[in-house]
């Protein structure tokens, strides 16, 4: 299979600025991308896709989503069958719903009789995954307030946090002594980003993340597109940061 974005967009049932959004932040990078910049998706991007939008289906964030798919232990085809029970219950719940429609307009269809679930049903469900996947992958305080907040955040929302988060990152590029006075202030302002936008930064989570920005391969490429030795820069002045 050989979808091109506007196709693997309608496939999924998002839209292409989705995807955009996705290959911008290294969370799913298309299978191929042409000379004139054309995406396009095969099978094994598609079912990682797939797997992203069963994660925010349970409200994970997408900074969250990208560890998880990472993890030695996840297991793509459990998370794909879990995401089919979920919409296997919100077709079930639809019929329902069509079924009294038809009843109430004097229509005669023929439906599945079976028991179906309802909306207290669907949501006892996404939050057994959700407490699941908080429970195997981040079962702390900040990856629950972390899920909560991002709730709440509209598209339009997720695009202003995005674009500081850029434009830190892009200051630290730049950052000529990031040891320094200019260093440390952008790692203080990085810091409360991370709290006012995400979880609680404390001291001990900040140390941990500057570690993970050099030994995380996707960290610290992603990083890196914000200049050379960008990754390298936030780990040293978050180091020094967090000994004062």
């Amino acid at each position: 299979m050989r979808l091109s974005v506007s196709e693997a967009a309608k496939r999924a049932g998002v839209s292409v600025r989705t995807l955009h959004y996705y290959d911008e932040i290294g969370l799913l990078k298309p299978s191929e991308t042409t000379q004139a910049g054309y995406r396009f998706y095969d099978d094994m991007a598609m079912a990682s896709l797939q797997q992203i939008l069963f994660y925010r289906e349970l409200d994970v964030p997408l900074e969250q989503v990208g560890r998880i798919l990472n993890a030695p232990d996840h297991d793509r085809t459990e998370a794909l069958q879990k995401h089919r029970t979920l919409l296997m219950m919100k077709r079930r719940r639809l019929d329902d719903m069509l079924r009294l429609v038809d009843e109430t307009i004097g229509g005669i269809a023929m439906y599945d009789e079976r028991p179906k679930p309802t909306q207290a049903d669907w949501e006892a469900v996404k939050e057994q995954y959700a407490q699941e996947a908080a429970e195997r992958w981040g079962n702390t305080e900040a990856f629950l307030e972390s899920r909560e907040k991002h709730k709440d955040y509209t598209p339009e929302k997720e695009a202003q946090i995005l674009a500081e988060q850029e434009e830190i990152f892009t200051a630290f590029g730049k950052c000529a002594d990031p040891e320094g006075p200019e260093g440390q202030a952008l790692v203080k302002r990085w810091q409360a980003h991370i709290t006012q936008y995400h979880y609680n930064c404390t001291g001990g989570i900040l140390a941990c993340l500057g570690q993970m920005y050099v030994n995380d391969p996707k960290f610290k490429e992603n990083l890196d597109k914000y200049g050379p030795g960008t990754a390298q820069k936030m780990s040293d002045a978050i180091a020094i940061y967090c000994k004062k």
